[in-house]
């Protein structure tokens, strides 16, 4: 009985594996799964297939892995760095960083800012951080070319039209921080959307650094290098996404 049990528990769902293996989300593993692009062994896998431990999963041929040893770094990503696992593009995340296993970045940081990315093998984590309805809070520090007013400040706080994407930006909080310098809290990751926001008012960023990913601080963390997340901020992770 207990190794029939043993055996479930080896079981896991083919959307949740291509997931876990950091292909895509499970949704957009249905639509593979649904496309006839996913096999198991050679066979064409169905909708809740189960795939367990030893067999081959490929899709469009290709074979399809999940990494034994999960993954989770905080980098400081430099200005002129690219987040972006295509290794044809110059100055891409993945060659700068040249770690021995293949890691991928969580979300984005525009090519002109720096701070503080996630890079991880955890497909499964890093899809569920990246849905724009889980309000999940990334801090910035942001330098401006001229300086701040109250005005500005309060109309950062406020819901922003950015035409340009067809968005409206969710309220913020926005604190002064300097003549020229605040500090801004986002729970979505629209395209460029501090820069946007700033335009918007009539100023321009000049410098812009992520220091906070949900609980998760850049704090001294040296520009170009990367850490290991601790013990308590992978606790606090895993407690954060299962409450959703």
């Amino acid at each position: 009985m207990q190794e029939m049990k043993r055996k479930q528990e080896e079981l896991i769902r083919i959307n949740k594996y291509l997931s876990q293996a950091g292909v895509c989300s499970r949704r957009q593993a249905d639509v593979l799964i649904k496309e006839g692009r996913v096999e198991i062994d050679g066979e064409e896998a169905s909708s809740g297939a189960k795939v367990r431990e030893g067999q081959k999963v490929t899709v469009d041929g290709k074979p399809i892995h999940i990494q034994e040893d999960l993954v989770f770094l905080a980098f400081h990503k430099p200005r002129g760095i690219v987040c972006t696992t295509s290794r044809k593009e110059k100055d891409n995340i993945i060659d700068y960083i040249h770690y021995p296993v293949r890691i991928y970045p969580v979300g984005r940081l525009d090519k002109d800012s720096q701070g503080l990315i996630l890079m991880t093998n955890d497909g499964e984590a890093a899809n569920r951080i990246m849905k724009a309805r889980n309000y999940h809070e990334k801090e910035y520090e942001v330098t401006v070319n001229k300086r701040i007013t109250k005005e500005f400040i309060e109309g950062m706080r406020q819901p922003v039209p950015l035409e340009e994407i067809g968005a409206v930006t969710r309220r913020c909080k926005v604190i002064k921080e300097g003549p020229n310098q605040f500090r801004i809290i986002l729970t979505q990751g629209l395209n460029r959307q501090i820069r946007r926001m700033c335009e918007y008012f009539g100023y321009r960023v000049i410098k812009l650094k992520r220091v906070r990913i949900m609980d998760i601080r850049l704090g001294d963390l040296k520009e170009g290098t990367y850490r290991s997340l601790t013990p308590q901020e992978l606790r606090r992770l895993k407690e954060e996404l299962d409450r959703e």
